[in-house]
């Protein structure tokens, strides 16, 4: 005996055609999400429930991602830049070695120090020696060697910046060249000078001098 349909029961739906999975063409479920339902969507920020645009998720600290704030909101103003150090007398700090020296001027290098050396046999010989004293006791008064002068240098005093008298640099270049007469000084030398944060050998360090480089003559 059958009974009649009940009208509240909804009417069976037809199976989906051939190649189709059910629900094919159907709105996705909001429900919770299982096998073969799709996730429901997230509400928007600053919706009832949500939190505000720009705070902070799990596990993130406050402001991440944010450009830093100055003063009234605004990003904050990008550090000035960093100009020379201008020392007494106008001098600037050189950064490499912190001798202050003349604007125009900078520490002379290792390799033109190095240069500045073996020229220094090459103008012995040229000179016959004897002319090469004769034009290092003239050019000490100026602050400076045959060598040097050839290649634009100059020695400058490190514990009173200022070029050297004709005393200070005889005792550089008479007693200084002296001590490193030796061949164990003259390796102690070399190793000091490279090594050195002023760039002194160990006739500068007997003077208390470096040498500088004055490609444009700002010392004459």
């Amino acid at each position: 005996m059958t009974t009649p349909d009940d009208p509240k029961q909804e009417p069976p739906q037809p199976p989906p055609p051939l190649g189709q999975t059910p629900g094919f063409g159907q709105p996705p479920s909001y429900g919770p999400a299982g096998f073969g339902q799709t996730c429901p969507e997230q509400p928007p920020p600053g919706s009832p429930g949500q939190p505000p645009p720009g705070a902070p998720t799990y596990g993130q600290p406050e402001g991440f991602g944010q450009p830093p704030a100055g003063p009234y909101g605004y990003p904050a103003a990008p550090p000035p830049p960093q100009g020379p150090v201008v020392g007494p007398g106008g001098l600037i700090r050189d950064p490499e070695t912190g001798v202050y020296i003349p604007a125009g001027t900078k520490v002379a290098s290792v390799g033109r120090r190095i240069g500045a050396y073996f020229l220094s046999f090459v103008l012995v010989i040229v000179t016959l020696v004897i002319g090469y004293a004769i034009w290092g006791l003239i050019v000490w008064g100026k602050g400076t060697t045959p060598a040097l002068q050839v290649l634009g240098m100059k020695a400058w005093r490190v514990d009173q910046p200022g070029v050297p008298g004709w005393g200070r640099m005889a005792l550089r270049e008479i007693v200084g060249r002296l001590v490193e007469g030796l061949a164990i000084t003259s390796i102690i030398s070399f190793v000091l000078f490279v090594s050195g944060d002023k760039r002194q050998a160990l006739h500068d360090m007997i003077a208390s001098t470096t040498v500088i480089h004055d490609p444009n003559k700002v010392l004459g």
